[in-house]
């Protein structure tokens, strides 16, 4: 399944600054019946986000109405637990294109990058300016250069570089999932064969 090109991103944020968020919290297990990557948004952070009589929860963030983007900037480990890929799926199906966070957890990071949402890591101090930025003024943007690999805070004119594998840099610059690379070297495996004795 193809997503929409990453390049550059300029967006508001929105801020959830709790540590060691895991997958149960982000998509909670019961929600993970369906098989296809669609509606899961509806369930982001379900059990913070509404009541038991499913009546909105007015002190989440994702509730409140000054903060909005693309951008979801989490605590330190962030998507920690399972390894369930319905949680980057549901971060995905909300409308999140990235997450920013200063530490993530290996499993969640890979399922992001395999579905269309980059994870940029900064480090704990950029995290901080960063919160402070949008509690301060929720109109503040973050720009993340993909190309570049670079995050920047529009309201203090800061910058961090970040690291992402070379592989899912290109995939994400193209729009690529892991099927649509190979189609898109078919006609080089299809050349590289024909050398290969039988």
């Amino acid at each position: 399944m193809a997503y929409d090109k990453f390049t550059t991103l300029t967006s508001t944020a929105v801020p959830l600054p709790i540590e060691n968020v895991d997958t149960d919290q982000i998509i909670p297990a019961r929600f993970l019946k369906a098989t296809e990557r669609k509606g899961f948004g509806d369930n982001l952070f379900r059990d913070w986000r509404y009541n038991g009589d499913n009546t909105p929860k007015e002190d989440f963030v994702l509730n409140n109405p000054i903060y909005s983007g693309k951008i979801l900037v989490g605590g330190m480990n962030f998507g920690s637990g399972s390894s369930r890929e319905h949680a980057a799926w549901s971060v995905y199906d909300y409308g999140f294109r990235c997450v920013v966070s200063s530490f993530f957890a290996d499993i969640f990071k890979n399922n992001c990058l395999n579905v269309g949402v980059l994870p940029v890591q900064v480090s704990p101090e950029f995290a901080d300016e960063i919160f402070k930025s949008i509690y301060d003024n929720p109109n503040t943007e973050l720009t993340i250069d993909l190309e570049a690999q670079t995050i920047t805070n529009s309201d203090t004119g800061n910058s961090e570089s970040f690291d992402i594998n070379g592989y899912k840099k290109e995939n994400m610059l193209n729009g690529f999932d892991d099927i649509d690379y190979l189609q898109n070297i078919k006609s080089d495996i299809e050349d590289f064969a024909t050398t290969r004795p039988f």
